[in-house]
């Protein structure tokens, strides 16, 4: 009885881990905004979005660990080249070019902006020192990975849980208003927009690499043993999976009931900074800050551990501690650029690499039954790769005529899913070709 009581616990706290390090700026400020754009269709919206939030990123945890918590290592299956490459690419868009530094944008507007005068919060010095603050933080929590579990999991997670669940009971028990009217894309495909709208959470592409954070932790524990690990690793994923479900729907039934209270924002942030002032007042605006700080920092510590071991791991002469610095100072350096210009700077780029991420994971985890083929990743992910190139181009008003001419006949293409059935063809195509080789 004891040895299973240290067994849940242990592995518990892993899954808060994870939780903590999934929970960030941008699980927090994207579901209230679908929720309020999606209105009566919040269900179906709410569905596509837990499957890219959540399904995948579960998934995802699920194929980095068979593989033994090694992205480059899945990425090599298509060829060392790519490894190198994707990985890279995919490890700087969740580290400091994009998500860290919108974890220090987000704290700020929604963690500290409130609480100044406006005309204060507006000004460029007030953000210029919290980056400064937050980032120092950030640096001395992730300077030794091997403390996270009892730094992160065991200290900050319970807290933030509380918060959450502070929030989404009074918003339940005292709702603010009826659902609104559907607006935009959600009028007419709410899952597929709730689907790729679960894109700007990065989860898919955090699943991915946390994979080494969670080794990282288990080996600080003392847990050497593969299969202990994959198995510890899994259970974590399935107790983050749970988590982050409950505060994507809380927090979606919070937008998707406020217009009445609040009025209609294109800004999730702004949506459940005054949601939670209608809902506590001004304890509901201190809730909000906490929650905000605490799941930013844990996100952010997790991803600049992550990057640091990586590259460190690629380029073995600069040492992990050195590029912590670096990659937290860059960080600090993009958090001042501003929240929205962040957001409309990483779409492009995650509308090309999703995809990519996502076929990679789905064909890992149904290797064994074509051997580990390498032309059946190579076929898959190169159709993948020119479709979704477009998609991010053309989020950047770059469009070429032909060449989306061609595309608009794909099914699914103006649900941004364009890139799927060619993804299908091309495993398909690559499976024969395997066979026939192999024959």
């Amino acid at each position: 009885m004891k040895n299973i009581m240290l067994f849940i616990k242990e592995n518990l706290a892993v899954g808060l881990l994870l939780f903590a390090l999934f929970l960030g700026a941008g699980n927090i400020i994207f579901p209230p905004l679908l929720g309020q754009q999606a209105g009566e269709y919040i269900t179906p919206a709410m569905i596509g979005f837990l499957i890219t939030g959540v399904g995948l990123p579960l998934l995802a945890i699920v194929a980095v660990a068979k593989a033994g918590g090694d992205l480059q290592l899945l990425a090599n299956r298509v060829g060392p080249i790519f490894g190198v490459i994707f990985t890279s690419i995919v490890y700087l868009a969740i580290g400091p070019f994009f998500a860290v530094p919108r974890t220090g944008s987000v704290s700020y507007e929604i963690g500290i902006a409130p609480f100044l005068p406006e005309a204060a919060a507006d000004h460029w010095a007030p953000l210029f020192i919290t980056s400064i603050l937050f980032f120092a933080l950030i640096l001395c929590l992730a300077i030794n990975p091997t403390k996270l579990i009892d730094r992160v999991g065991k200290i900050l997670t319970p807290v933030l849980l509380l918060v959450i669940l502070l929030l989404a009971v009074k918003s339940f028990v005292s709702p603010m208003g009826e659902p609104g009217t559907a607006i935009g894309k959600y009028t007419v495909s709410p899952f597929s927009e709730g689907f790729v709208q679960g894109y700007l959470t990065m989860d898919v592409l955090s699943a991915l690499v946390f994979g080494i954070v969670i080794l990282q932790a288990l080996r600080g524990m003392g847990m050497s043993d593969t299969k202990k690990q994959v198995k510890t690793t899994i259970f974590a994923g399935i107790v983050a999976a749970i988590g982050l479900s409950f505060v994507y729907i809380s927090l979606g039934h919070i937008g998707n009931t406020s217009i009445d209270a609040i009025g209609i924002s294109d800004n999730g942030g702004i949506i459940i900074a005054k949601s939670a002032e209608v809902l506590f007042g001004k304890l509901g605006s201190i809730i909000l800050s906490v929650t905000i700080l605490l799941a930013c920092i844990s996100t952010a510590v997790g991803l600049l551990n992550a990057n640091a071991q990586f590259f460190n791991k690629l380029f073995p002469r600069i040492s992990y501690k050195t590029f912590i610095v670096i990659f937290t100072i860059l960080s600090m350096a993009i958090t001042n650029i501003g929240l929205s210009t962040i957001i409309s700077a990483s779409l492009p780029v995650l509308l090309i690499i999703y995809p990519l991420a996502m076929v990679l994971m789905v064909l890992s985890l149904v290797d064994n039954f074509f051997k580990g083929g390498q032309i059946v990743y190579i076929l898959a992910l190169i159709p993948t790769f020119f479709v979704s190139l477009y998609d991010g181009l053309k989020e950047m008003n770059i469009k070429i005529a032909p060449y989306e001419s061609i595309l608009k006949a794909l099914p699914f293409y103006e649900q941004s899913l364009g890139w799927l059935v060619p993804a299908i063809i091309g495993a398909l195509i690559g499976l024969i070709i395997h066979k026939l080789i192999k024959k």
